[in-house]
């Protein structure tokens, strides 16, 4: 939508840029395990099938805009953008939110295939916040179509100027992955960006005192960035990094940023600034080709990990103590589930975490009950198991044991992680049989129970952090 443009200002000369080899690729993949990177994602990853073949999202919505529109595409620069697209109707006389509203209409009455590289990053588990300067859905759709089976889980943010919406908790307390529409989202309301003064108007909009999200600019300035297929003008691209990471560019700094995409690269006077004072910044040339290659070298990793993790495979399943340890986790399960729940318990085990679940149930009465209420109240986590076996059995024991659990997070601080559900079927969180409290978080999938080592990590990073 916004094109580089030339620049008299800056040395003209090229400058050498440094290559992404890898020990580059190394250093990022080890950012993104300790989940310190951030991705942007720009409206080059919105490669969409038309009936014309594969589109660019904005290239395509710029010609539908101009047919409803009655644009002369003749009086357009060419391949003109929804920017020219929308200055030539202002200057025609047209109302300006006329323009938004017809753009909603075009996109509703069109459904696309998730792109591939959304998809791609969708399935990097290690990114759990992802900002988005497009205003489509189409990646939150790819986020829930990986991660939840299509359930609307993912929470989506939008900012704009009149509305500022920031991230309810920071990241380590986050349940579920977020997006958030930087620059406005679809409405039939002129709240997102379409135009070069709309871009103007939100970037300003952002750098004020009073309208910035707050939480969210903290992530931004604290941790790694990749900047993918946003394609931002000279100015706009310098402006940007500088927003984002609060104060010169030329100052020292732990973290940097990747920016990929096909347009940067070819700028002469951007990368020649980049080289010179942004010494944190490096360039890869193609979004779509960075994502595809992040997208390998992780799973690669991510298997061989997987292969040579034997601390967290299953080990000899351990009865339970009778009596609950200090700082366990109790783990709620229907009967029918014991066999995956036993896999479960001995996979945490294995990791060195603490698990108790009751296994005869042999007590009965009110001391049982006395029992179970104490140890849900001082459990360190909550977990419940959610199945196919739960889904059928409306009347049990163990739903007790959910809305004990519900009662104790009442009384705990918002956004602090108590209750873990975990999934070990195909169950969908939209369909299952839970608490509301429940799906309002993040379901954490373990076929038959057994443990994944990124399940394992985090169970051990919320052990490191509570309070002693």
């Amino acid at each position: 939508m916004i094109h580089p443009q030339s620049d008299a200002l800056g040395s003209a000369t090229t400058a050498p840029v440094p290559s992404f080899d890898d020990d580059a690729w190394e250093d990022l993949l080890n950012y993104i395990e300790e989940k310190r990177v951030i991705p942007i994602v720009g409206p080059e990853l919105l490669r969409v099938e038309t009936d014309a073949g594969p589109r660019l999202l904005y290239d395509w919505l710029a010609e539908k805009l101009a047919a409803r529109l009655n644009a002369d595409t003749r009086a357009l620069p060419q391949p003109f953008t929804l920017n020219d697209v929308v200055c030539w109707f202002l200057a025609a006389r047209g109302r300006r939110e006329e323009a938004y509203t017809r753009l909603r209409t075009i996109l509703r009455e069109t459904t696309f295939g998730t792109p591939p590289a959304l998809r791609q990053l969708a399935q990097i588990v290690d990114f759990d916040l992802f900002v988005t300067t497009t205003f489509d859905p189409l990646l939150e759709q790819a986020i829930n179509a990986e991660r939840f089976g299509g359930a609307p889980s993912a929470e989506v943010l939008a900012y704009s100027p009149n509305r500022v919406a920031d991230l309810s908790v920071s990241r380590d307390q986050q349940q579920r992955p977020v997006v958030y529409h930087l620059l406005g989202r679809l409405s039939a309301s002129p709240t997102y960006v379409i135009s070069d003064e709309d871009t103007l108007e939100f970037i300003c909009a952002l750098q004020s005192e009073h309208l910035t999200p707050e939480k969210l600019f903290h992530e931004l300035e604290h941790n790694h960035l990749l900047l993918i297929g946003s394609n931002f003008s000279n100015w706009l691209a310098r402006l940007f990094l500088r927003m984002a990471k609060r104060r010169r560019l030329s100052d020292p700094r732990d973290v940097g940023e990747v920016v990929a995409d096909s347009q940067s690269p070819q700028d002469r006077r951007l990368m020649a600034f980049l080289q010179q004072v942004s010494v944190r910044t490096r360039i890869y040339s193609g979004a779509e080709k960075f994502v595809a290659e992040l997208h390998e070298r992780w799973t690669r990793r991510r298997e061989q990990e997987l292969a040579a993790a034997p601390a967290l495979a299953p080990q000899r399943f351990l009865p339970p103590q009778r009596e609950m340890p200090d700082n366990a986790i109790f783990i709620s399960y229907s009967r029918e589930d014991l066999a995956a729940v036993q896999r479960l318990k001995a996979g945490l085990d294995a990791a060195g975490i603490t698990t108790w679940f009751d296994l005869d149930r042999l007590e009965s009465g009110d001391d049982y009950d006395r029992k179970i209420h104490q140890n849900i109240g001082r459990c360190s986590f909550f977990v419940p198991v959610v199945s196919a076996s739960t889904q059928r059995r409306q009347e049990a024991y163990f739903r007790r044991e959910w809305s004990y659990a519900v009662d104790r997070a009442r009384n705990i601080a918002e956004g602090a992680v108590f209750i873990l559900p975990v999934c070990i079927d195909g169950t969908t969180e939209a369909d299952a049989l839970v608490p509301e409290k429940f799906k309002a978080l993040h379901f954490t999938r373990l076929p038959g129970g057994e443990i994944s080592p990124e399940f394992a990590r985090r169970l051990q990073e919320l052990f490191a952090a509570k309070p002693r």
